[in-house]
Formats: C-alpha cells, sequence, structure tokens
C-alpha cells in the first residue's frame, strides 16, 4: 500500500469511528422519546428513538473488523465508552447549573428532557460492552472458520447475538433503575431485537458494498485487512 493509501485509510477509520461515537453518543440522548412502526400491519414495534442511530454502531464496527481487524474495531468501542461517560459528566453539570428567568428551558424541562440520561447512559453502556466486544469476537471467530468467504453470515450471526445481549441488558436495567417499567419489560425485549434483526438483514448489501469498495481502492486480498 502507498503512502497516500495509507493516509486515505486513517481518514475514512478517523470518519467511521467519529460516525460510530456520534450514534452511539446520540442514542443515549433521546432514548426518552417512544414511537411505534407498524410495517404492512404485520407486527407493531413499540421502540426507544435512542435505537434508530444504535444499529448504526454494529454496521460500523462490522466494516472495521473487516477491513481493519479486531484490534482498531476494539479501540473504537473503547473510544465510544469514554465520549459517552464524558457526555454523561457535561449533563450533569449543565443540570446542576441554575437556569435564569429569560432562558428559554428552565430547569424542569432540561431535567425532564436530560436528567435521567446519566442512568440511561450508564445502563446503555453495560449492555454495550458486553453486546460490542460479544459482535467482534463472534464476527472475527466466523471469519477465521470460513477463511474470510461468506461475509453476510459472520455479519448477521454476530449481529444477532450482540443484539440480543444489549437489548435485554438495557431494558433490564432500566426497568430495575425504575426509569422504564416493568409492565413493559417483554414487549420493548421483542421490539427491540425484532427491529435490530430486521435492520441488520437490510444492512448487509450496505456491508457487502463499502466492503467491495474497500478491497477495490486499496487492492485488499480475501481476507487481507489494513495494517499499521
Amino acid at each position: 500500500m502507498t503512502i497516500k493509501d495509507k493516509q486515505l485509510a486513517d481518514k475514512i477509520y478517523l470518519i467511521l469511528a467519529a460516525l460510530f461515537i456520534a450514534s452511539l453518543v446520540a442514542s443515549n440522548l433521546i432514548f426518552q422519546k417512544f414511537f411505534y412502526w407498524e410495517p404492512f400491519g404485520l407486527y407493531r414495534f413499540e421502540i426507544s428513538v435512542g435505537i434508530l442511530p444504535y444499529p448504526i454502531t454494529f454496521l460500523i464496527t462490522d466494516i472495521l473488523s473487516e477491513i481493519y481487524g479486531k484490534k482498531k474495531a476494539n479501540q473504537v468501542v473503547i473510544a465510544g465508552i469514554f465520549a459517552s461517560f464524558f457526555s454523561m459528566l457535561i449533563i450533569l453539570v449543565a443540570d446542576f447549573a441554575p437556569a435564569i428567568d429569560s432562558s428559554p428551558i428552565n430547569d424542569e424541562i432540561f431535567h425532564q428532557v436530560f436528567g435521567l440520561s446519566p442512568l440511561a447512559v450508564f445502563a446503555s453502556m453495560i449492555a454495550y460492552l458486553f453486546a460490542q466486544f460479544i459482535d467482534i469476537k463472534i464476527f472475527h471467530f466466523w471469519k477465521k472458520i470460513t477463511k474470510g468467504k461468506h461475509l453476510w453470515l459472520r455479519n448477521n450471526f454476530s449481529t444477532f447475538a450482540s443484539q440480543f445481549i444489549d437489548t435485554f441488558t438495557v431494558v433490564f436495567l432500566l426497568c430495575s433503575f425504575k426509569i422504564l417499567p416493568w409492565s413493559i419489560f417483554t414487549s420493548l425485549l421483542i421490539s427491540g431485537f425484532l427491529f435490530k434483526v430486521i435492520i441488520a438483514a437490510l444492512d448487509t448489501p450496505v456491508l457487502y458494498g463499502v466492503v467491495y469498495l474497500f478491497k477495490r481502492k486499496f487492492n485488499l486480498k480475501n481476507n487481507e485487512e489494513i495494517t499499521d
């Protein structure tokens, strides 16, 4: 690989890492709004809007795992942890600071919207730690078994397993912290997991397209990764 190609690969890695972190932090900030989705009247999903950017994180870690390797993917996951806890600290300080009388958003509204975010971040991070590292581990397990072939297999198998762990853990903790009532635990678990499975299946062509472009641009052979 030429120096120019290496510089381009590093820039793309940085952009993917930024998108990953932005998606993760955003999902923790907007989680309190819930919506429903009823595709073709087959099933009514009742889920948090926080779930919308979350599948992007798993798609990006799969891209990073396939192109840059396990070590680089894990580095982005760890960076996401620090970014999430740092955002939690900022929210705590902002929530503590008293609003002036002319402030468009008063203390009560701000606390109602963002006050539970630190607990949500904590719950999300516990689930995130389990899910993301398991996703990367399973991805590379199947990559080794298939000798770099059948990308769809490791993409979906790793994501399905990790998404169930993630959904179960975060909903369980949110109910345990009394942020959400236990009465909706089962429905949120089923809706959240099925939604993520559907998105994971739909993003498989995207993963194939991105990986193809990477391999073509950087002349990567089957099962070859961009190394330092």
